[in-house]
């Protein structure tokens, strides 16, 4: 990929990342094997030696990652493989925009409080986007019950990140 575009890409990027440490590493995620051409999602890692490190944050937009999952870089910094998995998976919630803030603020309320009442960690994109850490054995019925609430009455959309095994998009 040139240099034009690369300047021309979107970054994804993790402003309060959940695993934030002293000593992270960021790397990039290619966004088009999953259809999101022209997009990378800028990752946080931890070093976890033999050239292989821990996501430190809860994927925005990747397929196939999720917190604590050990990857591989490319030379240039991008993930390439993923050595083992963590076990977590990542629920990801999109809330439909709405002319009725007062409603959207609600729903986010609500659902960042069952987050917190499960004693689950989340990262938010903007206001109207949450990924959700569940890891092993967690308990989210209530959270999906919520959530599913939300589809049916409010037109949100969710799905599980690992619905898609993640890929570099070469063959």
């Amino acid at each position: 990929m040139g240099n034009e575009q690369e300047a021309q890409m979107q970054y994804i990027v993790h402003a309060d990342p959940v695993g934030r440490g002293e000593s992270n590493y960021i790397a990039q995620a290619h966004l088009a094997p999953f259809g999101l051409p022209g997009q990378i999602e800028q990752l946080w890692l931890r070093p976890e030696g033999n050239d292989t490190y821990a996501l430190a944050c809860i994927p925005f937009m990747a397929y196939g990652l999720a917190l604590g999952d050990r990857v591989r870089l490319s030379s240039a910094a991008r993930v390439v493989e993923v050595v083992r998995t963590g076990g977590h998976r990542v629920l990801r919630t999109l809330l439909r925009p709405s002319a009725d803030a007062e409603r959207l603020g609600r729903s986010a309320h609500l659902i960042k409080n069952s987050i917190k009442e499960s004693g689950l960690l989340s990262e938010w994109h903007g206001e109207h986007f949450v990924a959700i850490d569940v890891p092993p054995g967690a308990d989210i019925s209530p959270l999906f019950a919520l959530l599913q609430r939300e589809v049916d009455e409010a037109g949100a959309f969710w799905e599980w990140a690992h619905a898609v095994p993640f890929s570099t998009g070469r063959s």
